[in-house]
C-alpha cells in the first residue's frame, strides 16, 4: 500500500505521522482495507419511495460478520486491546474487590474523561452498552399525558434501531381505550438537503401538529448519519426544539471521534454517542448524557437494578449488596446495572490518552480525517466519473465520511428481460441483486468492505476514512469498484444470481 502523495504525512513535528504506517498499531489483517468505520445498518422501514436510502438483505450481514473486523462495529489499536485484557483479568483475579470497590472508581474515571471530551459536566454522564440502549433508556422512562395527545417526532434519515424503539413506545402505550398514549410523526427529507431545509420542515411539522390539537413532545435526530454518511445540522435543530418547548434527542451514535461536540453550548435535553465506533474504544460502550434538569425523569436504567429509586412507601427494604455510595441517584442508576463485562467502559480513559499520546489529540486527528473524506471521495468520484453526495453549502460532508455515486445508471424500471443484458443499465428494482454482487465481489476479490446504498436514482458508496488510512486507499477504492461495475454494466451480476 504505497501511498501516490502526501496526504499520510505529519504536519506536526515530533508527531506520527497518519495513513499506512499506523496500520501496525490495528490488529487487521496484513491485507485487508478497512473503510467502513461507521454503523452499516439503515431504516428498512421505508420503501424507495418513501426514503432516500435502501439497503440490501441480511445476506450482507452474513458476509461481513465472516470477514474479519470490518469497522462497521469499531476497530481498536492493539494498545487498547492490551488494557482490555488487563480490566479482565483483575476481574478475574479478584472478583468482589475488583467489581465492589475498584470498579467504580475506575468508572469515575472514565465518565469523567468522556465528559471532558464533551465538555458535559461529569455528573450528567454515564456509560451504557451501546446507543441503542441508551435511546431505549431515554424513551421508555419518559412519561406521557394520559389525554393521548402527545407527539415523537423522527426524521426519516433516522437509523432503523431508533425507528423501531419509537415503533414500540407507541406500540406498547396503548390503554383500553385503543387509542395510543403517544403518536409518531415522520418528517420526511430528501437529500441532497440544506440545513435550513431540516430546520423549516421540523418547523412545519410541529406547526402542523399544533393545528391538529396534538402536542408536540420530542424530537430525534442525529449528530451524523448512518447512510448515506453525512453530518446532520443538529445545532441548528437543538435550538428549534428549545424555541418551540420541544425535546431534543440528539442520536450522536456517530458523534463522539468524528465531529467536535460540545454539550455546554449544544445543551440538548438528552445525547448519546458510542464510543466503540470513532474513538477507539472496544465494544460495546456508549456515553449517555441527560443535564442534571432531566436526570429525574430517568428514574431506572435498562435492566432495573440496584441504583432504582422507588416511589413506594411501605412495604420491605430491598437488599444492596452494594457499597454505599454517595452519588447522584443518577450516576448510581448505571454504575452497576448486572453481572456484565464492564471492561470497555474504563478504556475510554486509555483510548483518549493513547489518540493524545500517540495521535497528538483531537483537533490534530480530526483535521486529518475530515480532510481526508473530503478529498479521497472527490478523487473516488473523479476515477468512477460521478459525484459525491453533498449540497451547495458543503455541510453534508464535514465528517469524516463520503458518499460517491456508482457508474450504474438506472433504466428507469426497465426490467432486466428488456434491457436484455446489453450492459446499458439496471432496473430500480434490480438494485438490491446488484449491490448483492458488488459486496461479494468487494469481499472475497478484493478483501475490503464497503457499505452500498440506492437512492435519488443511483447507486452510491460510502467510504469513511481514518487515521491509517491515506488518499492512495481512496484511489484504490474507485479503481476497484470501476472494475466490479463494468462487471455490473456487462450483466454479470445476474448470472451469478
Amino acid at each position: 500500500m504505497a501511498s501516490s502523495n502526501d496526504t499520510s504525512q505529519s504536519t506536526n513535528e515530533g508527531k506520527v505521522a497518519f495513513g499506512h504506517s499506523l496500520r501496525k498499531e490495528f490488529p487487521f489483517d496484513a491485507d485487508y482495507r478497512n473503510f467502513n468505520q461507521g454503523e452499516l445498518t439503515v431504516n428498512h422501514h421505508h420503501t424507495l419511495q418513501q426514503s432516500f436510502v435502501t439497503f440490501i438483505s441480511s445476506q450482507t450481514y452474513e458476509y461481513e460478520s465472516n470477514k474479519g473486523n470490518t469497522g462497521s462495529f469499531g476497530a481498536w489499536p492493539t494498545a487498547i486491546h492490551t488494557h482490555l485484557r488487563e480490566y479482565q483479568d483483575r476481574a478475574n483475579q479478584r472478583p468482589d474487590p475488583f467489581i465492589r470497590y475498584e470498579l467504580p472508581h475506575l468508572l469515575d474515571a472514565s465518565r469523567e474523561a468522556a465528559a471532558a471530551l464533551l465538555r458535559a459536566p461529569a455528573e450528567t454522564v454515564v456509560l451504557v452498552p451501546n446507543a441503542t440502549m441508551a435511546i431505549n433508556i431515554i424513551l421508555r422512562n419518559l412519561t406521557w399525558n394520559p389525554d393521548g395527545r402527545d407527539v415523537l417526532f423522527y426524521f426519516s434519515t433516522v437509523y432503523g434501531g431508533c425507528g423501531k424503539t419509537i415503533d414500540y413506545i407507541v406500540d406498547s402505550h396503548q390503554p383500553a381505550s385503543g387509542r395510543p398514549l403517544v403518536s409518531a410523526r415522520e418528517i420526511p427529507l430528501q437529500y441532497p438537503f440544506e440545513d435550513a431545509d431540516a430546520v423549516t420542515a421540523f418547523e412545519a411539522a410541529v406547526a402542523q401538529c399544533v393545528a391538529d390539537g396534538q402536542r408536540p413532545r420530542l424530537c430525534v435526530f442525529d449528530t451524523v448519519s448512518s447512510l448515506p454518511g453525512i453530518r446532520f445540522p443538529f445545532e441548528a435543530l437543538t435550538e428549534a426544539c428549545r424555541q418551540r418547548g420541544v425535546l431534543s434527542l440528539v442520536d450522536g451514535a456517530q458523534g463522539i471521534g468524528q465531529i467536535d461536540l460540545d454539550l455546554a453550548a449544544l445543551d440538548p435535553d438528552f445525547f448519546l454517542s458510542n464510543c466503540h465506533k470513532w474513538l477507539f474504544v472496544p465494544r460495546g460502550c456508549a456515553v449517555l448524557y441527560v443535564p442534571r434538569r432531566h436526570q429525574a425523569l430517568i428514574r431506572s436504567s435498562v435492566p432495573t437494578s440496584h441504583g432504582y429509586v422507588t416511589t413506594q412507601t411501605g412495604g420491605s427494604a430491598r437488599i444492596n449488596p452494594l457499597p454505599p455510595s454517595d452519588k447522584s441517584p443518577f450516576v448510581r442508576n448505571f454504575e452497576f446495572t448486572g453481572t456484565i463485562d464492564c471492561s470497555p467502559y474504563l478504556c475510554v480513559t486509555d483510548a483518549l490518552r493513547w489518540r493524545d499520546e500517540v495521535l497528538g489529540g483531537e483537533e490534530r486527528i480530526l483535521e486529518y480525517v475530515q480532510t481526508l473524506a473530503r478529498e479521497g471521495g472527490k478523487r473516488t468520484a473523479e476515477i468512477l466519473g460521478t459525484e459525491v453526495l453533498e449540497n451547495s453549502t458543503g455541510t453534508l460532508g464535514r465528517c469524516c465520511m463520503t458518499n460517491v455515486a456508482l457508474p450504474i445508471p438506472f433504466t428507469d424500471g426497465a426490467g432486466a428481460e428488456e434491457s436484455g443484458g446489453s450492459g446499458a443499465g439496471i432496473s430500480t428494482a434490480e438494485g438490491p441483486v446488484a449491490m448483492r454482487w458488488i459486496l461479494k465481489k468487494l469481499m472475497e476479490d478484493h478483501n475490503t468492505f464497503i457499505p452500498l446504498f440506492q437512492g435519488n436514482g443511483k447507486l452510491w458508496a460510502r467510504l469513511s476514512a481514518q487515521v491509517f488510512l491515506e488518499m492512495e486507499d481512496f484511489e484504490w477504492a474507485g479503481r476497484v469498484l470501476l472494475e466490479i461495475c463494468q462487471g455490473v454494466a456487462g450483466g454479470e451480476h445476474r448470472c451469478a444470481n
